[in-house]
């Protein structure tokens, strides 16, 4: 990996320090730097020290006579393999988000079309603020890769989610970003297509500590979505609450709630494809208790609940006059009647493809899946399989529907 180079963007707040032993590490690896420093990283950093330890000229001002002429910051923004902003702070990610170009560091975000890495750092308050949660997601909407921050104590006395991954970690993620575009060179089968796929749960709350929610462990969603990933898609997984990591090379867009995951998928229209794999709470509770609902004594009444229905996320896409995607593919977790209630779906959905599976078993949360693909023309069985297996086949399918090349399954459209 010693032909390649990354941007590193240094932005403000204390964890600035941390960018001198990335870039030190960086190098053992073979790994050049080229920096850019805000001026609120000069508040923690010199320019001094980030070129002694990266060997290069260090950029700083938008507005430089001497720095425009000799690279610009448009060949700036597109010399580097990889564009990393280290820390990233709330401010940058703002910026880059609503394509603000006011100060070198946004203008290169703004310009680049490099893959970028974004590895926040900040007090938790700013973290867990609605503004940044929400820009953190359309980030990853926008196929920004976002680190997730570590918890622990802060410089400000606080502790909580916020403070900037370990080294080892950012080292490591560079190099996967890396090696993935080592590895997708030459392009795939879904190469230049947007793809958008949920999975996992909902959770839908009670009170500030319970949830109405379901099995759902999202690992075939999350095989879907890597799986078209490494067929060259540019992927957006709009994921309920898990405990397994994303697929490499996937934009993460994180929520809890039904009405929280259609918001995610229709902001992040237009795409090609939209796979619906995640299990969505049908109901709600029509009103969530503001304290924790508590058991008044022995013989007390139990407690009644009004339920309110969750929006259709599958049949809304399906149906959109604008941005509805070419393809529109459903998954019909059955008990019973599987390939009946799957039929029943489609022409309720107004999708175009239904995965159906028979979750009696162990499949919520297990590795594997058998299911059938049942479409318009008819239906297609596929025998059991690893849930990685499901994803690469159904890819496939996928690819060949968009380029029309498979005649077993055609799209709704046609």
């Amino acid at each position: 990996m010693s032909d390649k180079r990354i941007l590193l963007i240094i932005g403000g707040g204390i964890a600035a320090y941390k960018s001198l032993e990335l870039i030190r590490e960086l190098g053992r690896r073979g790994i050049a730097c080229r920096c850019i420093l805000t001026s609120g990283g000069s508040q923690f950093v010199t320019p001094l020290s980030v070129s002694a330890l990266s060997g290069e000229k260090v950029f700083t001002e938008l507005f430089d006579l001497d720095d425009e002429a000799e690279m610009g910051h448009i060949q700036l923004s597109r010399s580097a393999d990889l564009v990393v902003v280290c820390p990233a702070t709330a401010d940058l990610m703002a910026k880059a988000v609503h394509g603000h170009a006011n100060d070198l560091a946004s203008t290169t975000l703004l310009a680049t079309d490099t893959p970028v890495l974004m590895v926040p750092a900040m007090n938790v308050r700013m973290w867990q603020h609605a503004a940044t949660v929400r820009n953190v997601a359309q980030l990853r909407a926008d196929g920004v890769s976002v680190m997730e921050p570590d918890e622990g104590a802060m410089a400000c006395g606080e502790f909580g989610p916020g403070r900037l991954p370990q080294v080892p970690a950012i080292v490591a993620e560079i190099e996967r970003q890396l090696e993935g575009q080592t590895e997708g060179k030459g392009g795939g089968l879904l190469e230049g297509t947007h793809c958008v796929v949920t999975a996992g749960p909902t959770r839908e709350p009670l009170d500030p500590v319970r949830f109405l929610s379901n099995h759902s462990s999202g690992r075939q969603g999350y095989a879907i979505a890597g799986a078209l990933a490494a067929e060259g898609a540019r992927v957006t997984l709009v994921s309920g609450p898990v405990a397994i990591e994303p697929p490499r090379g996937v934009g993460l867009v994180k929520v809890e709630t039904a009405r929280q995951m259609l918001k995610a998928v229709e902001e992040a229209l237009p795409a090609d494809v939209f796979v619906s794999v995640a299990a969505v709470a049908d109901w709600r509770p029509a009103r969530a208790a503001t304290k924790k609902l508590k058991i008044k004594g022995a013989g007390s009444a139990t407690p009644s609940m009004e339920l309110a229905e969750n929006p259709d996320i599958l049949r809304t896409i399906s149906n959109k006059r604008k941005h509805r995607p070419a393809l529109v593919v459903g998954f019909a977790a059955e008990t019973n009647d599987v390939e009946e209630h799957a039929a029943a779906k489609l022409k309720r959905k107004g999708c175009d493809w239904i995965v159906a599976n028979d979750v009696s078993g162990d499949v919520m949360g297990g590795t594997e899946n058998e299911i059938a693909l049942v479409t318009r023309d008819g239906v297609d069985r596929w025998p059991r399989m690893g849930k990685d297996e499901v994803a690469r086949r159904l890819a496939q399918k996928i690819a060949d529907a968009l380029d029309g090349s498979d005649d077993d399954v055609r799209l709704a459209a046609e």
